[in-house]
């Protein structure tokens, strides 16, 4: 049996958006734990730094505490930021059930701003579908806060 045979079925979420700013303002909303805060959750131990871990906290459930375990994989600065997204217990189903994912943003200067590309991968199916579900609609709802607490970079 091959590899990719063992390899379980995995889903990305996708967001992409242009917002009518610099890379590097937008860059500064990314990276910057207090304004990290105001659009998605407040980081603790965050610094855009490779290697670094730092966690956010959100509803507990079952016997997941609700900490979201996360690490830097990734900064090339006004242009590609990533981070390992780790939470929930293997013992839980739906919310709360097991999540080893990436989340990835790409910056690339066009016309009137910059792209924005949100990528958050890794979701197993059937195990993580009710995750993926609910953070497919809070990542659009976030990425479009994320324009606004931009605005007031500029």
């Amino acid at each position: 049996m091959s590899n990719a045979a063992l390899k379980p079925d995995t889903q990305d979420i996708v967001v992409d958006e242009i917002f009518p700013h610099a890379p590097e303002t937008i860059w500064k909303t990314l990276t910057t734990g207090e304004l990290i805060a105001r659009w998605l959750m407040a980081p603790t131990g965050f610094e855009p730094v490779e290697g670094k871990r730092f966690t956010y906290q959100t509803i507990p459930a079952g016997a997941w505490d609700g900490t979201i375990h996360c690490q830097v994989l990734e900064v090339i600065p006004n242009e590609r930021f990533s981070y390992a997204w780790n939470g929930g217990h293997e013992g839980n189903v739906g919310y709360g059930s097991q999540l080893d994912t990436v989340v990835t943003w790409s910056l690339s200067r066009v016309t009137n701003g910059t792209r924005v590309r949100l990528v958050h991968s890794g979701f197993v199916t059937p195990k993580n579908d009710t995750a993926f579900k609910n953070m497919s609609e809070g990542w659009k709802k976030v990425v479009h806060r994320l324009g606004d607490f931009t605005d007031h970079q500029d």
